[in-house]
């Protein structure tokens, strides 16, 4: 799903570079679920903004799911992070005064899609991760556990590719937490590839592998032994309420 081949990427300020990658190889398979580790200045955010498409690299090869990446025009890469990378953000980028249903359908919008399909696949988004019961809600009436979970249906709702998942926990309590990491296993079991980057070793430790970065190399590349098994406290549609 996503090969990394000599990844550098390298930022420049006068006479003064600064490598926040220093060549990186990397590869994760389809349906893997892996977490990104690393102190702050590692490099982790660096790598997960190329893997999702944000940013290009100054060397190296990047391709996702069979796509040469690292080459694409800026064009090109509106279009594979539109339908080939779902997003999920700390701070959760929803808009504020639209209802749940509307967040949704917005990366469908920009595909042009029409509007009843939006409105289908958005409805059945938001039931597979427990919000049937508040799709007309805005963001200001659902609590950070709520709005997440209406993130986490945004980024799936184009059938994307890959998950990528920056932090998502960052802004929850433990409960909150372990219902969002609940619905990412549940998600990886259904066979999503999923990568978040997080600072918290309890949130690693529910994926099933961890790579670890420092000063923008690959230090550490580990499989998880025995994964923690996230409990949902409360069950509606099937899944974490």
């Amino acid at each position: 799903m996503i090969n990394l081949k000599g990844i550098k990427k390298i930022y420049a300020t006068g006479d003064i570079q600064v490598v926040a990658l220093g060549g990186i190889d990397l590869h994760v398979g389809t349906g893997e679920f892996v977490a990104i580790m690393g102190p702050s200045g590692s490099g982790k955010s660096t790598l997960m903004n190329i893997l999702g498409c944000l940013d290009t690299p100054t060397e190296g090869e990047y391709y996702l799911d069979g796509t040469d990446v690292a080459k694409a025009s800026g064009d090109d890469l509106s279009v594979i992070r539109n339908r080939k990378i779902g997003f999920v953000f700390q701070g959760f980028n929803l808009l504020a005064r639209t209802t749940a249903i509307e967040n949704v359908e917005l990366p469908m919008l920009y595909a042009g899609m029409g509007g009843k399909e939006r409105r289908t696949r958005a409805i059945a988004a938001l039931e597979s991760v427990g919000l049937g019961d508040r799709i007309h809600h805005r963001p200001t009436e659902l609590s950070g556990g709520q709005q997440q979970r209406v993130a986490i249906a945004r980024a799936l709702v184009t059938n994307p590719a890959i998950i990528l998942a920056d932090e998502p926990t960052g802004n929850l309590d433990s409960r909150s937490s372990e219902e969002v990491m609940a619905i990412f296993q549940r998600l990886h079991e259904s066979g999503n590839t999923i990568i978040i980057v997080t600072h918290e070793q309890e949130i690693a430790q529910f994926t099933e592998r961890i790579v670890r970065f420092h000063d923008g190399h690959l230090e550490v590349d580990e499989l998880v032994q025995n994964p923690r098994r996230a409990q949902a406290h409360v069950i509606e549609e099937g899944v974490a309420k």
